[in-house]
């Protein structure tokens, strides 16, 4: 097996110094374009590859990222991650995505292991179990030891780092008043993210459009659990004995099932009941009818959460400019809602 060739052998080849070929590998300003193309097509020619060890040693830096998801088969999940993996690969990073699950205990050891100098700042979802317990002195630590992290989609503020959210209270209240706006005058809520900021900001928000505008919300038509199971039969006794006109889902999941549920009553969508969900992937486009439903750009979450930690990471921002960015959502109507001639 032939040796893997160096800069300095590249150097030598071409007769300039290793200084020339270093820039021109990294693709400086500081050396001509012909220089540039000659020294580049000779390393590919060679199959030149960076040591990533000796530069990691050199820089101290790994030029790699911990990414930890909570629910990978969660689309909004995917979707942040594809975000994140965009500007990564931009900007010459690795990535090492881990799922947690939602266990607490594989979220500390996951991030336990990977702090041990294997990456250079973390890209992060609070797990579902870890918000139960409350107890974040596994971030804590890494901060502490000056390991930059950014928080996504679920937060707290006890965690003292950079984060990444979507205003869920304001989106829920929007897709509310949408309905509202569309003649429906009985709304229930159903969600099976119960302990996860998107339920319980989600009825936040449905709350919060309700008793401004003079409704009181009955707890006879507000459905929130954390588990899909029993769900059906849930939503069939609330149709059973109230009249509703309009359903503001939580979650794809309970978007999903609450279509079912619908279609298997024979009810018109959105001609008897009209249907707006807080999430806008897979199951909420494919559904029958495909759902009117709130676009929480995940992509775009994952762009910024990556742009925001590498810039920590090269030093252009200091460790304690502390910042949460808020993504702006917006209305993607569809089939199951009633058309407004208004402006929304």
């Amino acid at each position: 097996m032939s040796k893997r060739i160096t800069i300095k052998q590249i150097a030598l080849a071409l007769q300039v110094s290793i200084s020339t070929v270093s820039k021109a590998l990294n693709d400086s300003y500081e050396i001509s374009d012909d220089t540039k193309k000659r020294i580049q097509e000779y390393a590919k020619l060679h199959k030149y590859k960076p040591n990533t060890l000796a530069l990691s040693l050199q820089n101290k830096k790994t030029k790699t990222i911990g990414i930890i998801i909570p629910n990978i088969l969660n689309y909004y999940f995917a979707r942040v991650l594809r975000g994140i993996e965009k500007v990564a690969t931009e900007k010459g990073y690795n990535i090492i995505t881990c799922i947690t699950n939602e266990s607490y205990k594989k979220e500390v050891d996951t991030m336990e292991m990977l702090s041990n100098g294997t990456i250079d700042g973390f890209i992060a979802c609070i797990s579902e179990e870890t918000l139960k317990i409350g107890n974040f002195d596994h971030f804590h630590d890494i901060l502490e030891e000056g390991t930059p992290i950014v928080l996504y989609d679920r937060v707290h503020q006890e965690i003292n780092c950079d984060k990444v959210v979507t205003d869920l209270v304001k989106s829920a209240y929007k897709a509310t008043r949408f309905l509202m706006k569309s003649s429906c005058k009985n709304i229930a809520f159903i969600s099976t993210s119960e302990t996860q900021n998107i339920g319980k900001f989600g009825l936040e928000g449905y709350i919060k459009a309700l008793t401004k505008h003079d409704i009181n919300p009955a707890k006879s038509l507000i459905i929130i659990q954390d588990r899909e199971e029993g769900l059906k039969e849930k939503i069939n006794e609330m149709l059973d004995k109230y009249r509703v006109d309009g359903i503001f889902t939580g979650d794809e999941t309970s978007g999903a099932i609450t279509t079912q549920v619908l279609n298997k009553r024979f009810l018109r969508i959105p001609e008897d009941i009209s249907i707006v969900g807080l999430t806008n992937g897979i199951l909420s486009r494919y559904s029958t009818p495909p759902l009117t439903s709130v676009n929480r750009f995940a992509h775009t979450t994952g762009e910024i959460a990556a742009t925001r930690l590498i810039d920590k990471i090269e030093e252009k921002i200091e460790f304690d400019d502390i910042k949460t960015e808020v993504v702006k959502t917006k209305l993607v109507e569809r089939e199951s809602t009633k058309k407004l001639f208004i402006k929304f």
